[in-house]
């Protein structure tokens, strides 16, 4: 007979999806479960891109959603903490290369209704906010893998932020601050900023990956990795995205750190600091540690 592929091993997200609306009183909770499937549903099933994921390749995220407020005709104004893990070469640890607060959502849901996106027209600001987010978790991913592998599924994430300027909604304004939608995919899509998507691949590939196998050689390059984060502060100081990086590996960088030449630490504390000041104290840490 003939071999058919299975679709299912096709698609990119692993993604848990909660929806906590331990503030809302008094409602039927059942909207909310019902909500809590469908985004699953919808981030799971859907094919966000060309690349060709097996079951296990497939990128373990999470989409957590804090409503604040809901109003019974299906108006809710949410927070919602998305994160993207990778799994380590020859090691059971798990890397996060994305984790992020994205403080208002805001979209109107009723129960039942069909989540449905299309690339070219943006109607609906709940499935714009997660292909937005599908987007640029595969397309992180892939740019750990690749150099620049991410761009094709980036510059889709980017026509969302373009075509979600017509909703008047929170989050996608153009310039309205340095960290909403809008401004991280342009920044991360900006020439000044390839020295950090070059970061991504040096870093995981390079230095994570290499790890398990040669400690000190992927630690080096790990050392050698973190100079193009200095120089992506350098091209755009006001970008809020080299700051993000070292939010978002401070715990990783430190463990990575406990071991090492003296000179290394030195180094890497001082990039560190240069790049995000507010965490200083725990850069300085690097230096004291002992091997």
């Amino acid at each position: 007979g003939l071999m058919v592929a299975s679709p299912a091993s096709s698609q990119e997200l692993d993604a848990k999806v909660v929806i906590n609306a331990s503030k809302i009183q008094g409602t039927d909770n059942s909207v909310f479960t019902t909500l809590e499937t469908a985004i699953s549903e919808f981030l799971n099933t859907r094919k966000w891109s060309n690349a060709q994921y097996s079951n296990k390749e497939k990128i373990a995220c999470s989409f957590n959603f804090i409503v604040n407020e809901y109003a019974n005709e299906g108006a809710f104004d949410c927070e919602l903490m998305v994160q993207s893990n990778r799994p380590v070469f020859n090691t059971s640890y798990n890397t996060v290369v994305f984790n992020f607060r994205d403080p208002a959502v805001s979209f109107n849901y009723v129960e039942f209704d069909k989540l449905e996106f299309a690339d070219d027209i943006v109607t609906n600001n709940l499935t714009a906010v997660l292909a937005y987010y599908a987007y640029l978790i595969i397309g992180l991913d892939l740019d750990t893998f690749a150099p620049k592998g991410g761009t094709d599924i980036l510059q889709k994430a980017e026509n969302v932020v373009n075509n979600a300027q017509m909703l008047d909604v929170g989050g996608w304004k153009a310039y309205a601050d340095d960290k909403n939608r809008h401004a991280i995919i342009n920044d991360y899509m900006n020439g000044s900023m390839e020295p950090l998507r070059q970061l991504l691949y040096d870093y995981h590939r390079g230095g994570l990956d290499e790890m398990a196998q040669n400690a000190e050689r992927g630690r080096s390059n790990i050392t050698t990795s973190l100079a193009l984060l200095q120089k992506a502060k350098e091209n755009k100081p006001l970008s809020a995205l080299p700051g993000l990086f070292t939010e978002i590996k401070q715990e990783e960088l430190l463990n990575i750190y406990s071991k090492g030449t003296s000179k290394e630490k030195e180094d890497v504390s001082k990039i560190l600091t240069s790049v995000n000041p507010s965490l200083a104290n725990e850069w300085e840490e690097i230096k004291k540690m002992k091997n």
